[in-house]
């Protein structure tokens, strides 16, 4: 039989239909793409300043008061017991004045420690937040709140909130990448969580202590089919989950799991050239350093320059050390600075010599700042110890005011005073650099809404162009 309602068809026949099909799963893919972006993306809610952010985070706490918040005072008060209520060690001898020499630099005048040589350098590209406060002098706590505004690990971390918030720049790529050179950092996954957003806005976390790309991204090439027969096979398990989807009410988290089979399929032919740093020129490497850190900030310039949204740079140095000065400290801060200090300062620069640092706002800071006083009487190996109540942030790009200060601590660098800045009010400003009103980014989960900045945050509308 072989009539209009027959059943049976020719291998030619298969083949003409097979073929329409196949195009027509990809168009849905397409299409459901769109449509789950529209469902799931509330912003942004007004033009941005920015489109990407880079945040250099110097895990561990780097020494507001030997890096860009100078203490004279400190001179006059030397070895004399801190007073109120604060956290502070009985063993300590006291207050303990930096080091470190500093100067103005830059057209603006903007004062930084001779510990950051080529920071000072690019001083007027950048916002130095004197008045950041947290709530908690404990690094776990400290790092969960700066990342996701919540001192327990419960919570979305602000990549996340900004990849739901604005979605993809690139659909190839992941919109949200860690960059970590151990997987030793203290807290680890929770920093980087999308909690209960859907499982598409979790970070995609990538081990560079080897940064050959086979190793930076394993497992993406598919050694066995070729890219048609993938896109094939890829193109007819999407059409069989679309049909499992729309059994489950598109279920959010089935709909992740499909958007991750995609974005793995694309990555094996763009990552492999994005997260290639032997493409950069020797010139471009030398800028940078050669250390694991300068690794990650280059690695996260061409990120951001091939469309990923946030990316997050953890400093380790090359013995494996945060920035956790309880002894020796000068020493210590010395050595943790130098390269840190050098491919913060290359990385703003070759953002604004490519002409991306008027739209990406990159961060630099810790979870906290250290102490004025010293956390022992042992001269030897004097250290700084926690310090939450007053601590410095760098911002540069992104349409933050360069060259400006903005609040302050109090003489001896003890508590935040002008322009009080909390951890919200730094996520509120981040999320209104990116076109994001605060206030209206939320999410429903277990019964109520919820946001990053909770009932917290006020935008720094100073430190914005």
């Amino acid at each position: 039989m072989t009539g209009p309602y027959s059943t049976e068809i020719n291998r030619r026949e298969m083949l003409r239909r097979c073929t329409a099909g196949f195009g027509t799963i990809g168009l849905a893919g397409m299409l459901g793409r769109e449509q789950a972006r529209a469902f799931t993306v509330p912003g942004p809610h007004f033009t941005p300043k920015a489109k990407r952010v880079i945040f250099l985070f110097m895990n561990g706490g780097p020494s507001h008061i030997d890096t860009f918040d100078p203490k004279p005072a400190l001179k006059k008060y030397e070895n004399k017991q801190p007073t109120g209520r604060i956290y502070k060690n009985p063993n300590s001898s006291g207050f303990m004045p930096s080091p470190f020499a500093f100067k103005r630099h830059g057209q603006s005048g903007v004062e930084v420690s001779e510990s950051l040589p080529y920071i000072s350098q690019v001083i007027d590209e950048c916002c130095v937040i004197r008045s950041m406060h947290t709530d908690v002098p404990n690094h776990e706590p400290a790092l969960l709140q700066m990342h996701t505004g919540n001192v327990q690990p419960i919570r979305p971390s602000i990549g996340s909130w900004l990849q739901y918030g604005l979605g993809s720049l690139n659909d190839n790529l992941p919109g949200y990448v860690v960059l970590r050179p151990t997987n030793k950092i203290v807290v680890g996954p929770a920093l980087w969580s999308n909690s209960f957003l859907p499982a598409q806005h979790q970070a995609v976390s990538v081990i560079t202590a080897n940064m050959k790309v086979d190793k930076l991204v394993p497992n993406v090439r598919n050694t066995s089919l070729i890219h048609r027969e993938q896109r094939q096979q890829l193109n007819l398990i999407n059409r069989l989950n679309q049909l499992h989807l729309t059994k489950r009410n598109n279920d959010l988290e089935l709909n992740a799991q499909i958007k991750a089979m995609e974005t793995a399929y694309s990555m094996q032919f763009e990552a492999m050239h994005t997260f290639d740093i032997e493409k950069e020129s020797a010139t471009t490497r030398e800028k940078y350093g050669r250390t694991p850190f300068a690794n990650s900030c280059l690695l996260a310039r061409r990120l951001i320059e091939s469309g990923v949204r946030y990316v997050g740079v953890y400093y380790v140095n090359n013995g494996n050390q945060p920035w956790d000065t309880h002894k020796n400290h000068n020493e210590n801060h010395t050595k943790l600075c130098r390269d840190s200090d050098q491919a913060t300062a290359a990385l703003i620069s070759d953002l604004k010599e490519r002409g991306l640092l008027e739209d990406t706002l990159v961060i630099w800071g810790g979870e906290f700042g250290r102490t004025p006083y010293a956390q022992q009487k042992n001269k030897k190996e004097v250290g700084r110890d926690h310090h939450n109540t007053a601590f410095s942030m760098m911002l540069a790009g992104g349409g933050v005011k360069g060259g400006i200060t903005y609040g302050t601590s109090d003489e001896l660098g003890m508590h935040a005073q002008e322009d009080r800045m909390h951890v919200h009010d730094l996520h509120a400003t981040i999320l209104h650099l990116m076109g994001i009103d605060h206030k209206k980014l939320t999410f429903h989960w277990s019964g109520r809404d919820f946001r990053l900045t909770d009932i917290h945050g006020n935008v720094a509308q100073d430190i914005i162009v």
